[in-house]
């Protein structure tokens, strides 16, 4: 009995063995530890953009995004648009955003730091920029189409006195397309035509109140003697202030086809009205033509697919009415000022803010 006691303990003892055998042969090996990669390098960090950092005073705090000032004496508008927002021109900003007219000596301001152009939109409704229009200009007598002398002197008198801002063409287009904030009380002047009177009677009166102004010329007009502008005048005028751009080539009516006109034949002819009026202003007076008034104030479509295709940034008609941002581009409204305006008549085409609904 020890003999078989025996024989089954070695047998269980290698029956043990084996299983304990083929176990660790099916355990998996562990791989190979692999090295950690490396950090990644540390993000660039943006280069801070530089500000303005006017001197600090007992009489000024600087805030990130404002200024608190106690006006100084010497002090004006424009000296503290220079210093806290490197543009003179901005004076009109510090004006506005505080709600005075004039500025004196131990006046406290707020002055913002950064441009905006929140203020197309407020409380009070939503800013809007008129276009006033102007044909000719007589001495002695006037009709629909054209101011006398002492008319147009008193409109742009009214102007400077009641704190109306003219500005350029190129701003009002920063306006709409939101580039850039422009005063309250902005107005766009536009002369149509080519007539020499724009430059014996109204060019003189712009020059004396510093106002910059838009002529809109066909080119088909221009002639070296008459009633009309020639390219001399046109020069001398573009070199101060007078911005010059395009009413066609011959003036013709855009969206009426004649009886003779093949739908070819229209297309032709419109585009060849558009392209080289701008063409030819551009090689007498080195100017780039950017914006049209369209003759009889009459567009479609097609016309402004053409003025899209050659580059034209806007366009306008002769509908009455103020312009807010989200004006049409190509449908820009003008109010024509008529020689038997008086001033209350003037007044009335200068809406400047809109106070009801979007809808």
């Amino acid at each position: 009995m020890l003999h078989v006691s025996v024989r089954f303990h070695s047998c269980c003892l290698l029956v043990f063995v084996a299983l304990l055998m083929v176990s660790c042969a099916g355990l998996p090996t562990q791989p190979e530890p692999q090295p950690s990669p490396p950090p990644p390098p540390p993000l660039a960090q943006p280069k801070p953009q530089p500000r303005i950092h006017p001197p600090i005073t007992t009489s000024t705090r600087i805030f990130p995004d404002f200024a608190a000032i106690i006006a100084q004496p010497g002090d004006t508008f424009s000296s503290l648009a220079s210093q806290y927002l490197n543009d003179p021109s901005l004076d009109w900003f510090i004006a506005e955003f505080n709600e005075i007219t004039s500025l004196n000596t131990g006046q406290e301001l707020i002055i913002p730091l950064h441009l905006n152009d929140k203020r197309r939109l407020s409380m009070k409704g939503y800013q809007t920029v008129p276009v006033i229009s102007y044909h000719k200009f007589s001495r002695e007598r006037a009709d629909l189409l054209t101011v006398k002398a002492s008319a147009f002197e008193e409109q742009m008198r009214f102007l400077k006195e009641n704190g109306y801002r003219v500005i350029t063409m190129d701003l009002f287009f920063e306006f709409l397309n939101s580039r850039r904030p422009i005063p309250g009380k902005s107005v766009v002047i536009t002369i149509d035509d080519n007539y020499y009177s724009t430059y014996e009677i109204a060019f003189p009166i712009l020059k004396k109140y510093g106002y910059p102004a838009t002529l809109f010329i066909y080119t088909d007009l221009i002639t070296s003697g008459g009633k009309s502008m020639n390219w001399d005048i046109l020069s001398e005028m573009s070199k101060h202030g007078v911005d010059i751009q395009s009413h066609t080539k011959s003036h013709r009516n855009l969206v009426k086809r004649t009886d003779e006109e093949s739908f070819r034949g229209y297309f032709e002819t419109i585009k060849k009205e558009l392209a080289e009026s701008a063409a030819l202003i551009k090689k007498r007076l080195d100017k780039e033509v950017k914006y049209l008034a369209y003759p009889f104030g009459d567009t479609n479509p097609l016309v402004i697919a053409l003025l899209t295709k050659l580059g034209y940034q806007g366009a306008f008609t002769v509908e009455r009415g103020s312009n807010p941002f989200f004006v049409h581009p190509y449908r820009i409204n003008r109010s024509m000022i008529y020689g038997n305006f008086n001033l209350q008549d003037f007044q009335n085409s200068l809406t400047f803010t809109r106070d009801k609904d979007l809808r």
